[in-house]
C-alpha cells in the first residue's frame, strides 16, 4: 500500500485513476492544480504522484519541481492526452519515473503506481542503509534510541537526498555539525567536499573574505587574490554554524548565492557561478531577529526550507547510558586507555543531571574522568558535577525595603525595563565572573559555560572584554 497524490484539473479523470488504485489498497490525495498540489506536498508524505500536463494554472512539470524540491524520492508519472516525444524527453530529463498517453487501460496504471511504489521505497531503504554504513565508518554520530532522535534520523533519511537548504536548530553541545555531516553524507554530493564555517569566530570583513573570497588589493593585506568556501566547496556542501550571527552585508551576499548561484569575490564586480548546496545551524530564534531587524526575512525563508530541530540532552534522558558507553570506548581508544566501566550508580548519577552543555558536556565530564581518575570502575565520584546554587530568599530589612543592590540588579514586576540591554549586562557580568574564576583561561570559561571557543571568543569581542588566550 502507498499513499498516491493526483494532480488533475478534471474531478472524472481524477475519481476514474482514484478508483483503480485503490484496488490494490493504495491511499489517495486529490489536487485540482500546480498551487493546490504544491500545497498540498507541503503538508503530506506521499510515495507516489500522478500528474496531468496540461491544467489551468500551469503544467505538470511544475509539479515535478515541486515534488522534487519537497522530497527527490518520490517518483512522478507524467499523464497527457497530447503526447509528443519533446514532452516525454524533456519529462524524463527532469526526473519523471514514467510518462503514460491518455487514455489508458487501468491495469496500466496500476503496474505503474506500483512500479513507482516500490522504486520509492528502495530509494529510501537504501538511504537508512548509507546511513548506517556512514555510522559504522564513523561518519556519523547520532546516536540513541529515544523518539527524539529517533525522528531526527528519519528527518535526516527523508531530506538528505534533496538538494534543498536545511535550518538546523538546537542548543550548543548538542551535536548540529553532526547532523549536517549525516545529511551532506547521505546525499549525491557524498564524494565531494563538506565545508564547515562557524561565523560567529569572525569579524564581519574577515567572514565576507573567508565565505566569499577577495581579489588582491581588496583590502589592506590583501597582496593575492584568494579562493573562498563557497568555491572551495563546489559541487558539495557548505556548513554554516551560527548562521545568525551573519551580517547584513553578508546575509544579502548569501541571498544572492541561494537565488541564482553567483557570487561576487569581496573587491571584484565580476559574477562566480558556484553550485553548493547550504546548510545553516543556529542556537538562535531567527525569526526573533527578524523582528528586531537582524535578519533578512527573505533569507530566513530561503534558509528555513526545511527545519530540522536537536532536542536537548536533558529531553532524552533514556539516551545517556548509551552515549556514556560509547563515549568510554572512544576515549580510551584516544588516550590509549583500557575501557572502564561505569557503575549503575555513575550512570544514574549522568542520567540525573541536566546537562546545560549537553553531548559536548557529557564527553567531556567522561573524558575528564579517564585522567583523573585510575580507577577501572568510574563511578559518581568521578563525575563532580557542578551543582546550580539553591535559592535563598533574604530576610526583609527593617524598614522593609529591599536593598539597593538588589533593586539595581533584578527589575521589579511591573517596573518598566530595557530586556535586551538587562540580559546582555547579565550575560556579561557572568563572563566576567567565569574568566575571573579561571585566571583568565579561555578554554577552561568556554567548558563551564558550555560554549565553544569560538562562540566565547565572539562575546568577548562583543562586549569588549580582553582576556588571556590559551
Amino acid at each position: 500500500m502507498a499513499r498516491i497524490l493526483i494532480v488533475d484539473d478534471e474531478p472524472h479523470m481524477r475519481r476514474i485513476l482514484a478508483s483503480n488504485l485503490r484496488q490494490d489498497k493504495h491511499e489517495i490525495a486529490e489536487a485540482a492544480g500546480v498551487e493546490e498540489a504544491r500545497a498540498t506536498l507541503g503538508g503530506n508524505d506521499f510515495d507516489v504522484v500522478f500528474t496531468d500536463q496540461k491544467m489551468p494554472d500551469g503544467e505538470g512539470l511544475e509539479v515535478l519541481a515541486a515534488v522534487r524540491e519537497n522530497d527527490s524520492t518520490i517518483p512522478v508519472i507524467m499523464l497527457t492526452a497530447l503526447a509528443s516525444i519533446e514532452l516525454a524527453v524533456e519529462s524524463m530529463r527532469q526526473g519523471a519515473f514514467d510518462f503514460l498517453t491518455k487514455p489508458f487501460q487501468p491495469e496500466v496504471v496500476r503496474a505503474a503506481a506500483n512500479r513507482a511504489a516500490q522504486h520509492a521505497r528502495l530509494l529510501r531503504e537504501n538511504v537508512l542503509l548509507k546511513g548506517a554504513v556512514c555510522r559504522l565508518e564513523g561518519k556519523s554520530d547520532i546516536y540513541g534510541d529515544s523518539p527524539a532522535i529517533q525522528a531526527v534520523r528519519a528527518m535526516i533519511a527523508r531530506v538528505a537526498p534533496a538538494n534543498v537548504t536545511v535550518l538546523i536548530t538546537g542548543e550548543t553541545g548538542t551535536g548540529k555539525e553532526l547532523v549536517a555531516r549525516a545529511l551532506h553524507c547521505n546525499s549525491p554530493r557524498s564524494h565531494k567536499p563538506f565545508v564547515a564555517v562557524n561565523c560567529a569566530a569572525f569579524t564581519e570583513t574577515l567572514l565576507e573574505s573567508e565565505l566569499f573570497g577577495h581579489e588582491k588589493g581588496a583590502f589592506t593585506g590583501a597582496d593575492r587574490a584568494r579562493q573562498g568556501l563557497f568555491e572551495a566547496a563546489h559541487e558539495g556542501t557548505l556548513f554554516l554554524d551560527e548562521a545568525g550571527e551573519m551580517s547584513m552585508a553578508a546575509q544579502a551576499k548569501l541571498l544572492r548565492i541561494l537565488t541564482d548561484g553567483q557570487l561576487l569575490r569581496v573587491g571584484s564586480t565580476k559574477p562566480r557561478s558556484v553550485d553548493v548546496r547550504v546548510l545553516v545551524a543556529t542556537h538562535r530564534n531567527l525569526e526573533q531577529r527578524v523582528r528586531d531587524g537582524l535578519f533578512r526575512e527573505d533569507l530566513y525563508y530561503r534558509l528555513a526550507v526545511v527545519p530540522i530541530h536537536i532536542p536537548p540532552l536533558r529531553a532524552r534522558r533514556e539516551d545517556i547510558p548509551l552515549l556514556a558507553e560509547l563515549f568510554s570506548r572512544q576515549i580510551a581508544t584516544e588516550l590509549n586507555l583500557p575501557v572502564r566501566r561505569l557503575s549503575p550508580q555513575a550512570v544514574e548519577s549522568l542520567t540525573q543531571y541536566k546537562f546545560p552543555g549537553n553531548i559536548r558536556e557529557l564527553k567531556n565530564l567522561i573524558e575528564r574522568a579517564y585522567v583523573l581518575s585510575g580507577r577501572e570502575e568510574l563511578g559518581p565520584e568521578s563525575f563532580p558535577m557542578p551543582r546550580p546554587p539553591e535559592m535563598q530568599i533574604p530576610a526583609p530589612p527593617a524598614n522593609g525595603q529591599p536593598p539597593e543592590a538588589q533593586r539595581s540588579a533584578t527589575p521589579l514586576p511591573g517596573e518598566p525595563f530595557d530586556l535586551t540591554e538587562f540580559l546582555e549586562k547579565t550575560e556579561k557580568e557572568l563572563i566576567l565572573r567565569t574568566l575571573g574564576s579561571t585566571s583568565g583561561a579561555q578554554a577552561e570559561a568556554a567548558r563551564r559555560m558550555g560554549l565553544s571557543r569560538s562562540a566565547l571568543a565572539y562575546k568577548l569581542n562583543k562586549y569588549g572584554i580582553r582576556a588571556t588566550a590559551d
